[in-house]
């Protein structure tokens, strides 16, 4: 692990074109129980003169709910789901209606999505919420994108996009972004909790999440957000896999979105695990459709990697979760490390049965087969 970097470009003119900005909520509210205008102001003017610019972007923005905790003037004892999504109700129109005065300070228009886990897990909901950010994208338009709060409790439980670092990783796969900057009050990755060990070293980059990576986040968290460092790096990973850029930074350093663009090395990045990968291959990788795992051997490892061969039975050496024939499954090998993904032909209970037998005897063991392939080349995406 290096130290920190504080390189700079020999130029200030952006080297992204399309990005995704992610506003955490103990960015938005500097750590307070409301939000602060100055600091949005700071923010949204640096999109505004990207915007200005020419470059595509998108704000992911968390908030909601200190938003409306603030203007029904409540304190944080009162809890439970449906009072959160109540506070949700009531903030969400009132950061709206920040974002859309700041900008408009700037001649820039803005739009809301609210979206669900559910509106993008099936293909057509995908395709559909691509096209509609596309659409406003090439109308100069920025979009601010949070999860529906009101009828989705998986944010709120940190059940699913968590501070909505995974919806912003969600975003960016759907748009196919050049960068996603996930912006929250803490510089990056660090060897260790920074506020607990004033020996961590920030780590300016990352080229592999793997388990180490892993081991360092375990037990992190945010104090207002239900985001904290685990959820940056799931959705660092969904990122990367898309061919997506990511950084990890502090937000309130100044000029950070300009700098970032840019090219500056600052915070923690993560380049692209994958070169841009078409619709198709983007919504598989995206895990919202995942049923299950298959875990192979070294030997199937190494074929799915560097040889494009089809999934055989005989390299699979274990399931997880139950799923049907024609469901998507995440390909592990035996350290764990996600490999890919595929749509498999067979279901958890066929793979059981015939996992670690040939091919030539699936129909023997099984009374039928669909095939040689338990997940054929053209199904698959390896990272």
């Amino acid at each position: 692990m290096a130290e920190k970097s504080s390189k700079k470009t020999d130029s200030d003119k952006p080297v992204y074109h399309r990005l995704v900005v992610k506003l955490g909520t103990s960015l938005l509210t500097g750590s307070t129980d409301h939000l602060n205008d100055e600091t949005i102001s700071g923010l949204v003017s640096q999109v505004a003169r990207l915007h200005g610019q020419g470059l595509e972007m998108l704000i992911v923005s968390s908030g909601a709910i200190a938003a409306g905790r603030h203007k029904l003037g409540l304190n944080k004892e009162r809890r439970g789901i449906p009072f959160k999504q109540v506070l949700a109700s009531v903030g969400q129109g009132q950061l709206m209606n920040i974002y859309d005065q700041l900008f408009s300070r700037h001649g820039i228009t803005v739009a809301q999505a609210l979206l669900t886990r559910s509106d993008i897990t099936d293909r057509a909901g995908y395709l559909n919420a691509r096209n509609t950010l596309l659409a406003l994208l090439e109308l100069k338009v920025v979009c601010i994108v949070n999860e529906n709060d009101v009828v989705s409790v998986d944010e709120i439980q940190e059940a699913s996009f968590g501070d909505n670092d995974n919806l912003s990783a969600m975003v960016a796969n759907l748009v196919d972004a050049d960068l996603l900057l996930i912006l929250s009050d803490i510089a990056g990755l660090y060897t260790a909790d920074p506020h607990r060990n004033p020996d961590a070293r920030l780590i300016p980059r990352v080229d592999r999440l793997d388990s180490e990576i892993e081991r360092l986040v375990m037990g992190t968290s945010g104090s207002l957000g239900t985001g904290g460092m685990a959820t940056k790096i799931e959705a660092a990973r969904l990122a990367i896999s898309s061919g997506v850029a990511v950084v990890i930074a502090d937000g309130r350093e100044p000029d950070i979105i300009l700098r970032l663009a840019a090219g500056e090395e600052t915070g923690t990045l993560f380049p692209p695990a994958a070169s841009k990968l078409e619709s198709r291959q983007r919504w598989m990788m995206s895990g919202l459709s995942t049923r299950g795992k298959l875990i192979v051997d070294p030997g199937a490892a190494t074929a799915l990697r560097k040889q494009s061969r089809s999934l055989l039975a005989a390299g699979i050496t274990q399931t997880e979760g139950r799923f049907q024939r024609g469901d998507i499954v995440d390909i592990l090998d035996t350290d764990g490390s996600r490999l890919g993904c595929g749509i498999t032909n067979y279901s958890s209970d066929d793979i059981s049965a015939i996992r670690g037998v040939h091919s030539n005897k699936i129909a023997a063991t099984l009374g039928y087969d669909y095939g040689s392939e338990v997940i054929h080349r053209n199904n698959l995406v390896i990272l």
